[in-house]
């Protein structure tokens, strides 16, 4: 099952509470990159943080996995996990009288 997962900055997170956890946290997701669990990052373009596209058999399945990130486990992060589903409206567009 596929997951869009957003970071959740907890209260008291500060780009200066994250520094020491930035290159095991990179780490981390390299690992998790290898294992199929993540899929795709992006950063955020409307504030600081990341979209995780993930890949895990429920969503408990994808917090658990989510929630071994290190700035997770400092807490300094949480997440919002949204399952994905396909899109299947595509005959909408070829339906009568909307050619």
């Amino acid at each position: 099952m596929k997951f869009l997962c957003l970071d959740v900055p907890q209260p008291g997170a500060t780009m200066e509470k994250y520094q020491p956890h930035m290159v095991d946290e990179a780490r981390h997701c390299w690992q998790l990159y290898k294992s199929g669990v993540v899929r795709d990052i992006y950063f955020r373009q409307d504030r600081p943080g990341v979209a995780v596209i993930a890949e895990a058999d429920s969503v408990e399945a994808a917090q658990k996995a989510l929630g071994e990130f290190p700035l997770a486990k400092a807490g300094l992060i949480g997440w919002e996990v949204i399952p994905l589903g396909a899109f299947a409206n595509w005959e909408l567009l070829f339906a009568p009288g909307n050619a």
